[in-house]
Formats: C-alpha cells, structure tokens, sequence
C-alpha cells in the first residue's frame, strides 16, 4: 500500500513560529510521503521559508512540495527553495521524483501551473504582448508537467502536484468571476495526456474538496482552508485508485 499525505496553502508567516510542526507529529506512522501544494507561506519571504524549514525539519517522512503565487511575492524563490532542500525536501518545479515502498513505487510530478480559464471561458494567446506571455505561461507550465509525468517509468502510481486547480470541479464555491484566475485546462490536459493516477493542488480557498479531469483522472483540492486539516491522507491499494483514509491533526 502506498500512503500520501497531503497539503496546500499553508500560509506560513513570521508567527507561525510551533504552529505546524505539532499537526506532522504522527506523520511518519500514517503515510510514506508528504506532498505539499504550493502557498507555502504568507509572502514567500525568506524569513517565512526560514520558519517553515524549521516546522519541516526532522520529520521521518520525505517531504516533495510546489510553490505557490504567494512564494513568488518576494522574488526569492531560488534562495527559498534553497533554504528547504536543506532541511530535506523536495522542491519540484518542471521536475519529479521517485520515491520507493517496499516493493511499489510512487512517482510524484510537479509545477506550480498557472491559470488562464477552463474549456468555453479561457484565454487566448492572442492579441497583445502582454496577453500572448500570460497564456504562453501556462502553455508552459503544463507541457512541462506532461513531460515530467511521462519520464516516470517503472511506477505503480503516478500523481500530478500543482498549486493552481487543473479543473473547475474543486473551485466550486469560489466567485465564477474568479475561476480564470485559479487555475487552466490545459494542466488537465497534461495530466489526461500523461494518463496520471492523481492530481493534487491548492489555491482555492472556498473550493470543493474533489473532482475529476475530462480524462478520468481524480482530482483533490488539498488547500488547508478546505480540508480543514494537518493533511489529507490517502491511500493506494493494489489498482492504482485513492481513498480517503483518515485525516491528519485538526487546525481548528
């Protein structure tokens, strides 16, 4: 059996200083990795990423994470990514990763995405510069996920880790006027054409907790404010399909 656990939009800030840590304590005993949806922190600051590796550090479990739009604030994501592979984890962007249970392995792909609409309400690249980059952007991003999930070979399970939202399914309960801004269809694609057995991100706040692509492929909104909780735990069986099978520590 394969365990993951998972979690986004932690939101780390200069107070959170002992606030995460206690919610991972029996982490090691319930799940082989700890996968993390990007909006690691309040500003993507390096004193926050600071914060955050010392919540992150000892932890038994291998820990992969995304960033998020707000760890980009500052302009340190080379520092910051810097700063968390030093205490051990995993930072994915364009990349994978293989992790081994036993005998099953579990390949993890990951991109912070980018956002630009979904199917009959998306943008174009079209028009002016400016226009042409943005959507260009996701383009890229999600052509990069395919190909980080298609060089995973030998798997039994494979997941897609995004912060932005690969389907409008998870984003139900955030305003319509917003959904372009939470995420692109062409992650899906990505994760569709990849043939993928999960995909997990973060983003949406007010989102639902589950979808699944135009493909097939489940789809779980992993955003604190979501879950409610430490983490999202779930488990893979024999046939490559999740279920929920606890949850972590509460944050309420």
């Amino acid at each position: 059996m394969i365990r993951i656990a998972a979690a986004g939009d932690l939101h780390v800030g200069l107070d959170s200083v002992g606030c995460y840590s206690p919610l991972l304590a029996h982490l090691h005993e319930r799940a082989d990795v700890l996968l993390l949806a990007g909006d690691l922190t309040q500003h993507g600051s390096i004193d926050e990423f600071h914060v955050l590796a010392k919540e992150l550090a000892g932890l038994h479990t291998p820990v992969a994470a995304v960033f998020g739009n707000h760890d980009y604030h500052q302009g340190h994501e080379t520092r910051n990514r810097e700063i968390l592979e030093s205490v051990g984890v995993r930072v994915l962007e364009g990349e994978y990763m293989v992790l081994r249970m036993g005998e099953e392995r579990l390949g993890v792909a990951g991109i912070k995405g980018f956002c630009g609409g979904y199917a009959g309400a998306c943008g174009a690249e079209f028009g002016e510069p400016e226009m042409k980059s943005f959507i260009r952007t996701t383009k890229e991003d999600a052509e990069s996920l395919r190909i980080a999930l298609d060089a995973i070979s030998g798997c039994d399970v494979r997941v897609a880790l995004t912060h932005y939202s690969p389907i409008k399914g998870t984003l139900v309960g955030e305003k319509l006027e917003i959904y372009p801004f939470l995420g692109s269809y062409l992650l899906a694609e990505a994760i569709d054409g990849a043939k993928a057995d999960l995909a997990l991100h973060g983003h949406s706040h007010k989102g639902t907790d589950q979808g699944v692509t135009p493909g097939g492929v489940p789809v779980r909104n992993v955003a604190m404010p979501v879950i409610r909780t430490g983490y999202q735990l779930f488990s893979f069986g024999s046939a490559p399909s999740p279920s929920v099978e606890s949850m972590g520590e509460s944050t309420g």
